[in-house]
């Protein structure tokens, strides 16, 4: 089977859309499926990146639609040569570009063409209309929606959703939505590689507040919607209840630091007094924030081995590729319910969960210092178990290649 992916760009800052291109198509190579993609990059534009299927990128990409003119031309050319193309993402030129052509195609009388699936990546999650702060994102995509949006929808053979919350929360945002099949193919994300002694030398490195010291981590982008002031308040408020000795872990805040969002949770850190002027290696009753920046590479994953457990408070996330690399570190997650893989990571009994407010992150927190220790490597254990159960790439690129091929 010959699959052609369809996206708007590869960039890895993009996020988790081409992420979760790059983790799947390998794995969907050892179930005979030959995968190219197409997208509107530059022609130079690898990113770094040395990617081991085709990646065409067609260049020309102009404004917030990423419009390109010769994606139309290219499609009419080679959509023949495809059994199966997926539309990665929505809202942009790409998606229309697709069944605009499909549909012309058809009129023509043409009859080899390939099946077409539309993978939203959360996209029709709900949250995006609801929240205050996207009112006008929310008006331009209910008119998108109404103008042309909804023919990707209805004209595709299939949608296919990263877990089964997302299935459910795409019927909610917009009217007509009228899908011809619904698959929850999953979404994988590759084993981490084994611990190595130069993994916790280049987190400490990094990190020097965390030496001889537990830690929560959080590992993410420091933006609204990931709840970073849900957390602050709430390890503020665990610090007043504790008594001088007890253990308070330290709490690692990774991410990229150079948004005005960011040093804004930097200040109210200080204000809450979590954040030292100059930190410092502290005992262990001393409570501290660190904000140590963006870790990458054996940094990062030393971090994740290294921490008690993994926390995300977030207001939406469609799924979590740091959650689900804490689980395959064998890290339990502290999570919200608007992670939307929570239901699935809870009955492997691998996480606590709780509702996305101040008070269920107060819970949160305070319900993982009270479990006792052999509790919280059980949940470690059913971390690990989780994963693979659930999230390994071999297992979402058979369940994807059963969806493509129609069964």
């Amino acid at each position: 089977m010959k699959v052609l992916q369809v996206v708007s760009s590869m960039n890895p800052d993009q996020g988790g859309v081409c992420q979760g291109i790059r983790n799947t198509l390998p794995a969907m190579a050892s179930f005979d499926c030959d995968s190219d993609v197409v997208c509107l990059d530059g022609v130079d534009d690898t990113y770094g990146v040395a990617d081991s299927f085709r990646v065409i990128r067609l260049g020309e990409r102009i404004g917030p639609w990423a419009y390109s003119k010769k994606l139309r031309g290219w499609l009419k050319k080679s959509l023949a040569d495809y059994d199966v193309v997926v539309i990665n993402g929505l809202w942009t030129y790409h998606s229309y570009a697709v069944t605009s052509v499909i549909s012309e195609l058809r009129r023509e009388g043409v009859t080899n063409l390939p099946r077409v699936y539309v993978m939203p990546h959360g996209m029709l999650d709900p949250w995006f209309q609801r929240h205050p702060s996207r009112r006008l994102k929310a008006y331009r995509n209910w008119v998108y929606w109404k103008a042309a949006e909804h023919r990707t929808v209805r004209y595709a053979d299939g949608m296919l959703f990263t877990c089964r919350k997302e299935l459910e929360l795409a019927r909610e945002p917009f009217r007509p939505y009228c899908p011809k099949k619904e698959v929850n193919v999953g979404y994988g994300v590759p084993s981490p590689p084994g611990f190595g002694p130069q993994m916790k030398s280049a987190f400490l490195d990094a990190c020097p507040q965390a030496v001889d010291r537990p830690y929560l981590l959080f590992i993410s982008r420091i933006h609204p919607k990931k709840g970073v002031d849900l957390l602050l308040r709430a390890y503020a408020e665990i610090a007043k209840s504790k008594k001088g000795t007890d253990v308070i872990p330290l709490l690692v805040v990774a991410g990229p630091c150079d948004s005005a969002y960011a040093q804004e949770m930097k200040e109210l850190a200080r204000q809450l007094h979590l954040l030292a002027a100059t930190p410092t290696v502290n005992d262990n009753s001393t409570p501290q924030v660190v904000f140590p920046g963006m870790l990458r590479g054996d940094a990062k994953w030393g971090a994740f081995y290294g921490c008690e457990a993994f926390v995300l408070p977030s207001h939406q996330e469609n799924f979590g590729i740091a959650v689900v690399e804490a689980l395959a570190c064998a890290k339990p997650v502290l999570i919200s319910k608007q992670v939307n893989i929570w239901d699935e990571i809870q009955e492997c009994q691998a996480c606590l969960v709780d509702d996305d407010t101040q008070a269920g992150t107060n819970r949160l927190i305070d319900r993982w210092l009270h479990l006792s220790p052999e509790s919280q490597r059980e949940m470690g254990q059913a971390a690990l178990r989780c994963y693979q159960q659930h999230y390994r790439p071999e297992s979402v690129a058979a369940r994807f290649v059963t969806a493509l091929s129609g069964a």
